[in-house]
């Protein structure tokens, strides 16, 4: 048997998982890294994108759109949201593109001096629309 760590996925919704896995791929917002068992300990801020989770049977895919990962003796993950990628279809897809392009265009509106935030806000976007083409859904052109 291969070597493992404990994993544990929850968002404010819920547990999405927690289990012996392989190895699981996080998009940090620093970029993307993989967490093996006995990996120097770590915390690392989520960008949205696909969780990626080896365990025993297969692997597992999970959208989530933000957070934060901390990983030690074990590797929890703390997401902002979280979904099966099973569950995201068409109109789940556009549905998280509309929430970062309403919270990218509010943050426009009450930082108009300081592009700072608006960019991190563009990023995030840009980030969430890219989300679609990495899954196989038609992508949803943001309006920056």
């Amino acid at each position: 048997m291969a070597e493992t760590m404990q994993f544990d996925l929850v968002s404010p919704e819920r547990s999405l998982m927690s289990a012996k896995v392989r190895s699981v791929q996080i998009p940090g917002a620093d970029g993307d890294m993989t967490a093996l068992p006995n990996h120097a300990p770590v915390i690392t801020t989520l960008r949205p994108g696909i969780l990626r989770v080896e365990t025993e049977s297969g692997m597992q895919e999970f959208v989530v759109t933000g957070g934060f990962a901390e990983l030690g003796e074990s590797l929890s993950v703390l997401a902002e949201k979280a979904l099966p990628r099973a569950d995201v279809d068409q109109a789940t897809y556009d549905a998280l593109v509309a929430e970062a392009q309403a919270a990218y265009s509010q943050t426009k509106d009450t930082f108009k001096n300081e592009p700072g935030p608006v960019d991190d806000a563009a990023k995030l976007l840009a980030d969430m629309v890219a989300v679609g083409g990495e899954i196989g859904l038609s992508v949803k052109q943001p309006s920056l």
